[in-house]
């Protein structure tokens, strides 16, 4: 191995460094996230009546999805609103940065009140179009729409890390998720099995303690903002100067990341349409399969969050010759933190599949969907990585393209092709996963290395 390959990974580079710095808050907050959604849906799994069970799983799973899509426009502008303060951050204008802020909260939560009342009166129908059985429907719906309260704190929150991730300050968000999650597993707990004179709630429950766990969180943000302690400054009594410039940024970048969102969201609901014919049980298990690989996500998405936050502010202190090796050197560490993922999917899936259900049926079907899906970890974590940096570059144009022939030209059609016409059921369609997620990173290498992403302006 040549020196300037062993200095290039040497956890001295300050390139390196910096990277971790920002990433490891994020590995963390994003694994435990993950973990503590894994034991809710755990607990409800275990609850002792295997039917209602089955369908509590199956039904969190299905709103699931609705409630991804109402995120993903706030997250779309989160996009923005963390690239364009990452280029003020690395301009050295941090004076512009709580406008910002504000613009994207205000916007956020103008998109989030609506979408919110629409699931809430039409639950019961979403759920049906969704693909859910009538014994999924009859439980969930309660849940679902005790969900879309928690949405819109939920939204909040996202913005405000968002925002706070430009200027690369993510232990502030580890350290308040990692305690209202705690919060959620013990409020879970106690609503779901009426613990300690509680009624027990069951499903209902877990979306009670989860719209708790949301607004405390929203109370936590909020009082961080306005303690003067971040470089983003921020403050309700300074007054909001609407900017058409910020706007425009924002609807620029935030735009065709919100469409990548939706055709995002649009191609799962499809892909579950698909799976949940499947049956309960089928589906049961695929909800626990996607349970687990949501947390082989969180190592591309830290490492991309990293990237798309130093990406931008070395293009904004106009360093694009740092700007490239942000990004190589993230994706590197995360295509080898990927690679360990898969060896420890494939070689445990029976035991991670057992820790939610004593089901033989549903851990076989899970646990080979599961082996399929480690295959290709490294693939994508390289693709988030590499896509968050373009983010960050305020390039949100191609990510979409790629999402968009990957997700609703790949997945959606292999996933029709695999289980309805050559009956290959539940291993199909995460066959059908596995194809999208590799032609996604072709296109998104593809991309990067063209060299396009430096030259965009967001003056």
């Amino acid at each position: 191995m040549s020196e300037g390959i062993r200095n290039k990974f040497k956890f001295k580079n300050p390139i390196n460094i910096a990277i971790m710095n920002i990433a490891w808050p994020v590995l963390i907050e994003l694994i435990l996230s993950s973990v503590f959604g894994m034991i809710d849906m755990m607990m409800l799994g275990n609850i002792t009546d295997t039917n209602y069970a089955a369908a509590a799983v199956a039904s969190v799973g299905v709103t699931n999805q609705p409630l991804f899509l109402g995120l993903s426009v706030v997250q779309a502008l989160n996009v923005g609103g963390t690239a364009i303060i990452a280029r003020y951050f690395g301009a050295g204008k941090k004076d512009q940065m709580e406008n910002v802020t504000k613009h994207v909260l205000i916007i956020s939560m103008s998109l989030a009140l609506p979408l919110a009342i629409l699931a809430f009166i039409y639950a019961n129908d979403i759920m049906a179009f969704m693909g859910a059985e009538p014994a999924t429907i009859a439980i969930g719906v309660k849940y679902f729409r005790i969900i879309c309260v928690s949405y819109l704190f939920q939204s909040f929150n996202f913005a405000v890390t968002g925002s706070l991730r430009g200027i690369g300050e993510t232990k502030v968000p580890m350290n308040i998720n990692i305690r209202v999650n705690f919060m959620n597993v013990i409020g879970n707990a106690v609503l779901i099995y009426g613990l300690f004179g509680f009624p027990e709630l069951r499903i209902a429950g877990a979306a009670i303690s989860t719209a708790l766990a949301n607004f405390t969180a929203s109370i936590l943000m909020v009082r961080y903002l306005m303690s003067g302690k971040s470089d983003l400054r921020f403050s309700f009594k300074n007054k909001f100067n609407f900017s058409r410039r910020t706007l425009k940024n924002l609807v620029t970048i935030g735009l065709p990341s919100a469409i990548e969102q939706l055709v995002m969201r649009t191609g799962i609901i499809l892909f579950v349409q698909v799976v949940s014919g499947l049956g309960t049980v089928v589906f049961a298990a695929h909800q626990i399969g996607m349970s687990i690989l949501s947390l082989s996500f969180v190592i591309g998405q830290a490492f991309g969050i990293s990237a798309s936050a130093l990406v931008g502010k070395a293009l904004g202190a106009k360093q694009p010759d740092d700007a490239e090796k942000y990004a190589h050197n993230s994706s590197m560490m995360g295509s080898t933190s990927g690679v360990i993922v898969g060896i420890i999917m494939f070689l445990f899936a029976e035991m991670l599949v057992g820790l939610y259900s004593g089901d033989s049926a549903i851990i076989e079907s899970a646990s080979a969907a599961l082996r399929v899906a480690a295959l290709i970890q490294p693939f994508q974590a390289n693709q988030l990585i590499v896509a968050g940096s373009l983010r960050g570059a305020g390039d949100t144009r191609f990510p979409l393209v790629s999402t968009f022939i990957g997700v609703l030209g790949i997945r959606v059609v292999l996933a029709n092709i695999f289980v309805r016409f050559f009956g290959l059921g539940l291993i199909g369609a995460w066959l059908a996963i596995a194809i999208d997620q590799f032609v996604r990173w072709i296109l998104i290498r593809l991309r990067f290395r063209s060299g396009k992403w430096k030259t965009i302006n967001l003056a």
